[in-house]
């Protein structure tokens, strides 16, 4: 009888924690998606004005001052990597970010900065979640778990990925193990704040691919090459991105002095280019490369754009980029190998995600929500590639690799 009885209390145990975090969950979820819709009608809003009125980029070095003042009036200077480290430590994850980062986005955004939204969408997200984790009273352990919910929520919310953004919080903050806690916590969030994107008639982000190949032995060395060279590329751009921002710093001090540099760096490249390709996220050129166009120094350019932006001091994600560098790169690459170029644009998207967030679950499942499952064993491959030959290189410093990617040893030590 007592055998019994205890085993209805493990299993009311469960039932009990299900049913908890089914409803914090939910909750989390649609504070994120609220949250999450503003930020990108907000950056969409920002994007269009910009467009209408393209005189607005010689305002980008005034938009760097308000953005540093914003800073120092809150007196904060964390990022992603706070958010992150914050799901493993006692950290906290301070209410303030979630306001500073919105705003500071839209203003990058606004006057034309090279910038994604959503590596800001994780510090929103992380922050609603420690939120109401304050408010509900919920202990060290149970933080972590929201913080997720959150990033999951928001990431769900602007991407309209759900799948990608509840596996992405369970991979990125220690490559090598997933926290399956998290899991009902994080799917309740992410689709409830992607349920809120469809009643708010927002469309989620997917691509239509004119020609995907049959799958044969030409065509998954055609991927292998496309995928190896992307994660060498992942390295470049990580590489690029934390030592401008390591070598800015040292080299000007004052923190308004550099962003208003790099904002003044911005607009003289933007001029003696001759575009604004590489202004804002860059989506717009993301939807040429998969339909088979780019130029071949796109990729180049965005990851030079990009570094000064960020580099300097100007807010936003580092992901849109990303896949912008990923899409171009594949497209160029793609043509040269004799594989149809909307596709290798794709798979370099793909190897790109995968290369500089070291989740390659969330980048085989990204394949499917952004393109569709036909074909999922070359998208598989390519992640799983790039996975490998990116190394211990990561977008996210405080992001920790808990095993080896070559045998399977624990090694616990910070991208590089």
């Amino acid at each position: 009888m007592n055998i019994i009885i205890k085993k209805l209390k493990s299993a009311g145990n469960y039932v009990l924690t299900f049913l908890k975090w089914s409803l914090i969950a939910a909750i989390t979820g649609a504070a994120s998606g609220f949250i999450g819709i503003a930020f990108h009608l907000s950056v969409e809003a920002a994007t269009e004005i910009r467009h209408i009125h393209s005189w607005m980029l010689y305002l980008l070095p005034i938009g760097g001052i308000i953005i540093v003042a914003l800073y120092k009036l809150c007196n904060f200077n964390k990022g992603t990597d706070a958010v992150i480290s914050s799901i493993r430590t006692d950290d906290d994850v301070p209410a303030v970010m979630a306001p500073l980062i919105f705003i500071s986005t839209v203003i990058t955004h606004l006057f034309g900065g090279s910038a994604g939204r959503e590596g800001a969408a994780l510090q929103i997200g992380g922050s609603i979640g420690s939120i109401i984790g304050k408010l509900i009273s919920l202990d060290e352990k149970d933080m972590h778990l929201i913080t997720m919910c959150g990033m999951s929520g928001v990431f769900s919310a602007l991407f309209g990925t759900p799948l990608t953004a509840t596996f992405f919080a369970l991979e990125v903050t220690s490559v090598g193990i997933m926290y399956y806690s998290a899991l009902i916590p994080c799917i309740v969030s992410a689709l409830t704040a992607y349920a809120l994107t469809l009643f708010c008639s927002i469309e989620p982000t997917h691509f239509v691919l004119a020609v995907i190949p049959n799958i044969s032995l030409a065509v998954i060395l055609q991927t292998a090459c496309i995928a190896a060279l992307c994660a060498l590329l992942s390295i470049i751009f990580c590489t690029a991105m934390h030592k401008s921002e390591k070598y800015l710093k040292k080299s000007i001090k004052n923190d308004y002095l550099r962003i208003i540099i790099g904002g003044l760096a911005i607009i003289i490249l933007t001029f003696a280019i001759g575009c604004t390709d590489y202004n804002g996220a860059g989506m717009s050129i993301i939807n040429e490369a998969v339909n088979g166009s780019a130029k071949s120094t796109a990729f180049i350019w965005k990851i030079v754009f990009t570094a000064i932006t960020i580099g300097t001091g100007y807010k936003g994600g580092e992901i849109v980029p990303t896949l912008f560098i990923g899409a171009t790169f594949g497209c160029v690459i793609a043509k040269i190998i004799g594989l149809d170029p909307g596709f290798g644009a794709a798979l370099g998207m793909i190897a790109m995600f995968c290369g500089v967030l070291n989740c390659p679950i969330a980048s085989i499942i990204l394949s499917i929500e952004l393109f569709g499952a036909q074909e999922i064993i070359l998208f598989a491959i390519t992640s799983a590639i790039s996975y490998m030959l990116s190394g211990y290189y990561g977008l996210y410093s405080s992001q920790k690799i808990v095993y080896s990617k070559l045998k399977a040893e624990y090694i616990n030590q910070k991208t590089k």
